[in-house]
């Protein structure tokens, strides 16, 4: 064999076998993807990273739908985690940020039509709401999906401030624990997940969370290596349009992406 072919045999199975070692670590690493929604409309996507289309959280839900996926309730998963029970294979959670009124008059069907289990977590000072470019689910609206299921509601604070950056334990509380009380009160029904603002989270946030009777909490900013079975800090994946190909949306729901996701070195 020339020594010019040999360098380049010898190259590509280098390449090979260490692209085979990261495929091992990246598959030692498993977590349950909990899918974090905010827009479901043909607008939003154009604009951020918060948004999807309908057509493509259709294709979304029908790929969890065909693919067997074990998509459950955010607090069946919360309860799996704390008691350090098994999880089946290919679980998945899906959840929905700020309670944006496209969320009922899109997700929602077709959250129906497969038959998927979803949390949506809303803010207590935008409920029926105007705000910019963006309309808020009514009480009525929340209510009609509290009782359908199929949705379960949770708190995203009483005006989704930033937690970390509240220096003040009573305002924190304010956030936290009122916009606990506001929901259970006016649906008539245990509230028991709550969604930091911003995915941000800090000692003092995650202590009153907890003391204010939360049995789990959502969020997305942690440091690198926070641990995957805290139910006070569970990681989410944020979906946006760029998603929309089933392929990329296969890795993202595939358990590995967690791990990979936080160790690009763009992140």
């Amino acid at each position: 064999m020339p020594k010019g072919l040999k360098f380049i045999v010898w190259g590509i199975l280098g390449i090979l076998i260490a692209f085979g070692a990261w495929l091992s670590v990246v598959f030692s690493h498993y977590t349950v993807p909990i899918l974090m929604y905010h827009y479901v409309n043909d607008e939003e996507p154009s604009r951020s990273r918060l948004g999807v289309s309908p057509a493509t959280f259709k294709r979304q839900m029908r790929f969890l739908s065909e693919h067997k996926y074990n998509v459950i309730p955010l607090e069946e998963l919360a309860e799996l985690i704390r008691n350090k029970r098994k999880i089946p294979p290919k679980t998945a959670a899906v959840t929905f940020d700020d309670g944006y009124l496209d969320n009922y008059t899109q997700a929602y069907p077709i959250l129906k039509k497969y038959n998927i289990p979803a949390t949506i977590f809303v803010v207590i000072n935008r409920i029926g709401k105007h705000m910019g470019n963006d309309d808020y689910m009514s009480w009525a609206q929340i209510k009609e999906l509290s009782e359908s299921g199929l949705i379960t509601i949770g708190s995203h604070s009483m005006n989704h401030p930033n937690l970390s950056e509240i220096k003040s334990e009573e305002e924190m509380e304010s956030e936290i624990l009122e916009s606990k009380n506001i929901l259970e009160e006016s649906l008539g029904r245990k509230v028991d997940l709550f969604s930091y603002p911003f995915g941000g989270i800090n000692h003092l946030a995650r202590s009153i969370v907890m003391s204010a009777g939360y049995k789990a909490a959502v969020g997305t900013n942690f440091p690198k290596g926070y641990p995957n079975d805290d139910i006070y800090a569970l990681k989410r994946l944020r979906i946006s349009e760029t998603s929309r190909n089933m392929f990329v949306f296969g890795i993202v729901v595939s358990g590995h992406y967690t791990f990979i996701k936080e160790n690009r070195d763009d992140d």
